[in-house]
């Protein structure tokens, strides 16, 4: 099981900036035999959970479309800590973050019910 503590978030006027970090733990072990894949996901008040942002073992990414172009997800094997560049933040880009981690290998990286482990998640919140 990996256990993941994400931190970073906070309060920000549109079009400011914020980086999101995600501490993993539990999984050292593992991760030069598996393949795995770890992403950021958002939930809003009222919405359904959605994928932002997910990283593979490669270091190959992926982005939902509403932040291609805005945020950059990125990873410190050597620190085993994630990281989510937000630039150009939105109103709309208000929710709690997550971050999620997945041991194997999926054709759906930025699908919720891929994942196993979650973190507890940082609030975001952007101000118009």
């Amino acid at each position: 099981q990996v256990q993941l503590v994400e931190s970073g978030g906070g309060s920000v006027q549109a079009g400011g900036s914020l980086r999101l970090s995600c501490a993993a733990s539990g999984y050292t072990d593992y991760r030069y035999y598996y393949r795995y894949y770890m992403g950021w996901f958002r939930q809003a008040p009222g919405k359904e959970r959605e994928g932002v942002a997910a990283i593979d073992s490669d270091g190959s990414t992926s982005y939902a479309d509403s932040v291609k172009g805005r945020f950059t997800i990125s990873k410190d094997n050597a620190k085993n800590t994630l990281f989510l560049q937000m630039n150009s933040l939105k109103p709309e880009d208000t929710a709690m973050y997550y971050c999620a981690a997945l041991l194997g290998n999926t054709g759906r990286p930025l699908s919720t019910h891929e994942y196993n482990d979650w973190g507890q998640g940082t609030q975001v919140t952007v101000s118009s």
